[in-house]
């Protein structure tokens, strides 16, 4: 595929080392242009040094390190990374595959009709009772809210693929100051809640959502003690 130098693609990472170097070799090969910032919140499994290098040879690779920044989170990653972006598109996806590489394309180019495009899950394979558990009442908690209130809403509401435009996710984040949930592990629960009802949404639908290879997912990370954090930004 050619033509994606409208395309910054946002990895939030945390130890990642294992597999963001091969995600942003099938990126970089498979999008041509293609840009991309390696959003990290304070790895030490050599997660920098392995982006540093592979960015050297592939270009248009940036690794932004928020080990001292006061706030971490998935939410403040994604958000510190799109002030950067200079480019007209953002896709934000995972760091560990388990978000296929073969769909960004798809998103990008959905964005030229809509203003957000999500990646929605079809399938979900290898997942124990805790996370489906998990997944699923939150999932249904948030839809059932946002619908109430009349706000955007999707059947994958806790999505980390998304993809967005650029200057509407400036304008999110600069009229909004402090309503984006900083800690927080869900980025697009704050956009659907702060988007206003003339945005486009769109999905795009994938099934090869698998376990990661490596580390712990990020849903078994947030765990029953931070669901609070997670019930905020819904009910907010």
């Amino acid at each position: 595929m050619a033509g994606f130098s409208d395309l910054t693609v946002i990895i939030p990472t945390l130890n990642e080392r294992e597999d963001v170097p091969e995600l942003i070799r099938i990126l970089k090969s498979s999008y041509k242009g293609v840009h991309i910032i390696v959003s990290d919140d304070g790895s030490t499994d050599g997660t920098k040094e392995a982006v540093k290098a592979i960015g050297r040879k592939a270009g248009n690779v940036l690794f932004l390190d928020r080990r001292k920044k006061s706030i971490h989170g998935l939410t403040a990653s994604v958000v510190d990374a799109a002030l950067l972006v200079r480019t007209k598109k953002i896709v934000v996806m995972d760091g560990d595959m388990q978000h296929p590489p073969d769909k960004v394309g798809s998103i990008a180019m959905a964005l030229d009709r809509n203003d957000v495009v999500i990646g929605v899950r079809s399938t979900i394979k290898n997942w124990d009772l805790h996370r489906r558990i998990v997944s699923k009442s939150v999932n249904a908690l948030a839809y059932s809210t946002f619908k109430m209130r009349g706000r955007h809403t999707t059947m994958d509401m806790m999505s980390g693929f998304f993809g967005i435009r650029s200057r509407l996710f400036r304008e999110l984040i600069s009229e909004n100051s402090g309503e984006f949930t900083g800690k927080g592990y869900k980025v697009l629960l704050d956009i659907l809640r702060l988007a206003d009802r003339s945005v486009r949404v769109a999905e795009i639908r994938y099934d090869t959502f698998q376990d990661r290879r490596h580390g712990r997912s990020k849903l078994k990370m947030m765990g029953i003690h931070q669901m609070p954090k997670v019930l905020r930004s819904v009910l907010r």
